[in-house]
This record gives structure tokens, C-alpha cells and sequence, in this order.
């Protein structure tokens, strides 16, 4: 009898790990950045929710023939990444000092560089992580790679492979403007997205 009633469980266990087609996965970015929590269906459309309970779909719901992506916002030479009308056009995620959270404001430009790394898995990005030279030159080091982390992460939840991906600190060598003033210093703190074909 126990030879017959084990594999039933057995075969009844597995069964009950199976998936249904509707069925939804919620993601909490716990990371400290924004809060919200980001839900992918079986069909591969992503959303996310905000704190106030508003949803919204990464490029306007259209995934990758979102209007960054589908010809009518493409230059001449055919690569949206160079039309100024593009979000993809921006390549600077800035911070706050000493920090390295990134900020909401820099949704659209995120979610843009996610749709496009998405769509062209060859497409490989450097994240260049950058602090103003204010601090040691270590401290600035981490800072910087904190940075690069914090977009390398941002654009993982938005389901860019880690492969396509990779963060460095350039720290305080790479500055964008060498003035001695708090709008200076702002400038200074970013990372900068580079494609590497480019």
C-alpha cells in the first residue's frame, strides 16, 4: 500500500509547484532608492507601483516599441541613443552630495536605456560613477563605484542582464567642471552611461 500512496504525494507535491499563466510576481526595491514594488506578468509586460498606490509601465506600456524606440524618435544616422528629442540622449544620472541614491526624477531616462539594452542584447554599457573633488581621494574612489552600483542595480530591476553591464569609479578624475562652486560640485556628481560602440 505505502508504494502506491508515495508517488501519488510525491507526483500531487509537484503539481502543486506548478505555474498558472495569470499569475503575477511582485518585486520590493529594497535598495534605497525609490520606494514601490514592481510586478512582471507571465507575459512579460512590467509595471510598477508607486507608494501612492499609482501604477505605471516602464516606456508608456509599449516595452520595447515605446516612442524612444519605434522611428519617431530616431536621427538620421537610424540610433535614437543621438537625437536630442530621445531620453536616451541623456547619459548623466546626477546625485546628491555624498550620496548615492538615485533619484526619481531619472525614471524615464533609466527606463529608456533599459528598453533599448533589452532590445539589443549586444549593446554593452560602462557605468562611470564620478564624484566632485571634495574628500579623499579613496573615500571619492567608493563613492564613485557606489554610484555606478546604485544605476547598474536600477537598471537590473528594469531587466537589463548583468552581462550587458559594467560599473566603475572613476572618482574625482573625470571632472565635468572644474569650478569651486556648489553648481560646479553638482555637475561633478554623477554617473555617466557610455555604450561601448560608441
Amino acid at each position: 500500500m505505502n508504494r502506491l500512496v508515495w508517488p501519488f504525494l510525491l507526483a500531487l507535491a509537484l503539481s502543486a509547484c506548478g505555474t498558472t499563466g495569470g499569475t503575477q510576481a511582485t518585486v520590493e526595491d529594497r535598495t534605497g532608492g525609490t520606494t514601490g514594488a514592481a510586478t512582471t506578468t507571465a507575459a512579460g509586460t512590467a509595471s510598477v507601483t508607486t507608494p501612492g498606490g499609482a501604477e505605471t509601465t516602464p516606456l508608456g506600456g509599449q516595452g520595447v516599441a515605446g516612442s524612444a524606440l519605434d522611428g519617431r524618435q530616431i536621427d538620421a544616422s537610424g540610433d535614437p541613443r543621438k537625437n536630442p528629442a530621445s531620453p536616451l540622449s541623456s547619459r548623466s544620472i546626477f546625485f546628491d552630495f555624498d550620496s548615492f541614491v538615485v533619484k526619481d526624477e531619472y525614471r524615464s531616462v533609466l527606463e529608456a536605456h533599459a528598453g533599448y539594452l533589452r532590445a539589443r542584447r549586444d549593446a554593452r554599457v560602462i557605468l562611470q560613477g564620478n564624484t566632485d573633488e571634495r574628500g579623499s581621494r579613496e573615500y571619492n574612489l567608493a563613492l564613485g563605484q557606489k554610484r555606478a552600483e546604485a544605476v547598474r542595480r536600477a537598471l537590473g530591476v528594469l531587466g537589463v542582464p548583468d552581462a550587458q553591464m559594467e560599473a566603475v569609479s572613476l572618482g574625482e578624475e573625470k571632472l565635468r567642471n572644474e569650478g569651486d562652486t556648489e553648481a560646479a560640485h553638482a555637475e561633478n556628481r554623477r554617473t555617466d552611461i557610455v555604450y561601448t560602440d560608441e
